[in-house]
């Protein structure tokens, strides 16, 4: 009989969410599965909600056929020789999570990756970036409001905006920024800030995300190319959303035309073009994938620029949250609780909370643990459908001549002690 470990999560104290529920874990022991889950005070689902489904609650996984968790697995949890599945954040090639990724290849720890389950387009298949982008943009627009009134003086209806872990759920955010929305219709906001320009970076489930909760206020829509054009007639009695696709954001370096597969296949020989739009952005939501090799769109050099003159941009909102990025305003991840930092771009400095000189960041890195249950119950059902055959592979052979399906071979990262072919060039990372 194989037998599941679920880790505890460990990150830190706001990482609440869990990779299967119990409603999951009973389907699978069900069919025949043992599962055993590492107690925690901390999960969305408490220990005793796992028991009373079958499930066996012990710190010890290491008679465990197969580990899943959320968040990356320290070193000292990963238990040599074993299959794990787990957003590790190797594949960009980051210092930082490169000593992780060379211990799993040291104790032959076979790794899979949520982030690479995708399908035949290579549209992701498990994942939480809808929570992440609702959360975001919750947060961001809590930020905004603050930051108005803090540091400009500013009351505006956005300083009735919750910390996005404050509301009950998604929906229960929505409702109430809803009635915010009404406000604004009706009364408008400050001359100071208006047009009020968001510019939404990217189109996938993250973008999507924050859009929901964006349209819960009285919103128009304005196609990137007419920006400029339509500033003159723009009013205070609503917000603007601009969506940012690949083909706003870059050109090629040798002056021919975007090809958006070219882009993907070759970002180096692109440069960004976003400064033919920053000067009218007022909030600035990341919500991108963005690889080290592709062109960064919101620059040290260009927030200073702005900075040295008057500004319109108010409040970044980086939900993607790449250090040192596609935004290099984002020198720190934040907290839930504390969000928001400013960026001093002039002195390169970055200080805690809504007062000082420069631009606004709202970088909190792991946004859907504000929505636990909702996040880890979407998650789990999408998770699901490959349980049994990642329980039911046999790790002696190659993952190319296993059974798992071609979804979950995508995802294979390490294995025996390699890296496997779609990854073999992170090993230029580990030095």
């Amino acid at each position: 009989m194989k037998k599941l470990g679920i880790k505890k999560e460990t990150k830190n104290i706001w990482e609440r969410r869990v990779p299967l529920n119990p409603q999951a874990v009973k389907e699978l022991i069900d069919k025949g599965f043992e599962v055993v889950v590492q107690p925690s005070e901390n999960r969305i689902y408490k220990d005793e909600e796992f028991n009373n489904v079958g499930a066996k609650l012990c710190e010890d996984l290491s008679d465990c056929d197969f580990i899943i968790g959320v968040k990356e697995i320290y070193q000292t949890d990963l238990i040599p020789g074993k299959p794990h599945l787990f957003f590790s954040h190797v594949i960009k090639g980051q210092d930082y999570n490169m000593p992780l990724l060379q211990h799993i290849l040291d104790t032959k720890v076979t790794l899979f990756d949520y982030e690479k389950i995708t399908d035949e387009k290579n549209r992701r298949l498990v994942f939480f970036g809808e929570y992440a982008g609702n959360a975001g943009a919750i947060d961001t627009l809590h930020g905004l409001g603050k930051r108005l009134k803090e540091q400009h003086g500013l009351d505006t209806p956005f300083l009735k905006i919750k910390h996005a872990y404050q509301y009950k759920s998604v929906d229960d955010a929505i409702e109430q920024i809803k009635e915010i929305g009404k406000e604004i219709a009706e009364n408008g906001l400050p001359a100071e800030i208006c047009p009020l320009n968001v510019f939404l970076m990217g189109y996938g489930h993250v973008s999507h995300g924050s859009r929901k909760i964006l349209e819960a206020l009285p919103f128009e829509e304005i196609e990137p190319e007419e920006l400029h054009s339509r500033q003159a007639d723009l009013k205070s009695d609503r917000i603007y959303i601009s969506t940012f696709k690949e083909k706003h954001m870059v050109e090629r370096k040798d002056g021919e035309e975007f090809v958006l597969q070219h882009y993907y296949d070759n970002p180096t020989e692109y440069k960004s073009c976003m400064e033919e739009y920053l000067d009218l952005c007022s909030i600035y939501v990341n919500a991108i994938y963005w690889d080290p090799h592709s062109p960064i769109f919101l620059s040290k050099e260009y927030l200073e620029k702005i900075q040295r003159k008057n500004q319109k941009l108010i409040i970044i909102g980086d939900i993607t949250c790449d250090i040192n990025g596609s935004v290099q305003a984002t020198v720190k991840p934040t907290w839930p609780d504390n969000p928001v930092f400013i960026y001093n771009a002039i002195t390169g400095e970055d200080t805690d909370g809504y007062k000082g000189e420069g631009v606004a960041v709202m970088a909190v890195d792991n946004l859907p643990c504000e929505f636990p249950k909702e996040a880890s119950d979407n998650f789990s059902k999408a998770l699901m459908p490959f349980m049994e055959s990642l329980l039911l592979n046999d790790y002696s052979k190659s993952i190319h001549d296993s059974s798992l399906p071609d979804e979950i071979k995508k995802a294979c990262i390490t294995h025996q002690g390699k890296l496997e072919k779609d990854f073999e060039y992170l090993a230029e990372y580990l030095g």
